[in-house]
């Protein structure tokens, strides 16, 4: 009998252990899965939040966003005067005014990238500016869209003051300097196939050259043209006759209507208001 009843004890202390070892067990798995199913719980929820952010981006319209960072990108080519040019750091011009007022209409920052003209379709395309304001010719066979017109412009002609060019008759086979990228520069290229075109950054280097002897003509934009003239008055002029004519309009990247609708308000209200006209007048009246 007391064989028996150690081993009785032996064996119940056996099963005691065993079954203090299940326990502990079974209580480790629960909180492993407590673990598990809370990690697997914080994951969905930091995928939920991800995707609803990601949601919440797309749904966010072009203007929205513009409002959130607080600016707007406009890019330029700065040696256009009146419509842009510098005064020592400054920004000045029609152009530059009218940015202006498109910031203030979405209560946010103006920044400007300056660049040369013929890159401007390749800012848009990049995403690296909103809009462009550059004295553009309107062109439907351009890859960016265009704001309704709100400036009337020609393209002139600048020669030396003795030159015996008449008008745009006279231009094939001559010597004509362009700025490039410009409507001068494709106008000239297309109508005067015997002339040898010379292509610059700047309306004022084509100028200069013109005033050396190096150019028997320049085409550019006709306020420009008349700016630059007044800086070499006893060299060059301007012909009375325009070579062609045409409008200016704000640019967008392709299929950016919502942006672009925002320009359009922005000129009409300018326009209807007559502040577009003052701003002009301003620039043009001290001519």
């Amino acid at each position: 009998m007391k064989k028996v009843s150690k081993l009785i004890a032996v064996f119940l202390a056996g099963m005691l252990t065993l079954s203090a070892t299940a326990c502990t067990s079974s209580s480790g798995s629960s909180s492993a899965a407590n673990e598990t199913s809370q990690s697997t719980t914080e994951s969905a929820g930091e995928d939920s939040s991800a995707a609803e952010e990601s949601s919440s981006e797309a749904s966010s319209g072009y203007v929205d966003q513009i409002k959130e960072k607080g600016y707007i990108t406009m890019s330029t080519n700065a040696e256009f005067e009146p419509f842009e040019y510098m005064e020592g750091t400054e920004f000045k011009g029609i152009d530059i005014d009218i940015s202006k007022k498109i910031a203030e209409k979405l209560g946010v920052e103006l920044r400007i990238n300056n660049t040369s003209f013929d890159s401007l379709p390749l800012e848009l395309a990049t995403d690296k500016c909103d809009f462009v304001a550059a004295g553009m010719t309107i062109d439907p066979e351009k890859d960016i869209d265009f704001t309704e017109p709100y400036f009337d412009a020609s393209q002139a002609i600048i020669v030396a003051v003795d030159s015996d060019i008449t008008s745009g008759d006279d231009l094939d086979g001559k010597r004509i300097g362009v700025q490039l990228g410009t409507t001068g520069d494709t106008y000239c290229t297309e109508n005067f196939p015997n002339a040898q075109i010379s292509r610059m950054n700047k309306g004022m280097d084509a100028v200069a050259d013109l005033a050396r002897g190096n150019l028997d003509a320049v085409v550019i934009d006709d306020y420009p043209a008349n700016k630059l003239v007044e800086k070499n008055a006893d060299t060059v002029k301007v012909l009375d006759e325009a070579l062609t004519v045409e409008q200016y309009g704000l640019a967008v990247k392709k299929g950016n209507q919502e942006l672009l609708d925002v320009l359009n308000e922005v000129l009409a209200e300018m326009q209807e208001s007559g502040e577009l006209d003052e701003i002009v007048s301003s620039y043009i009246s001290e001519e």
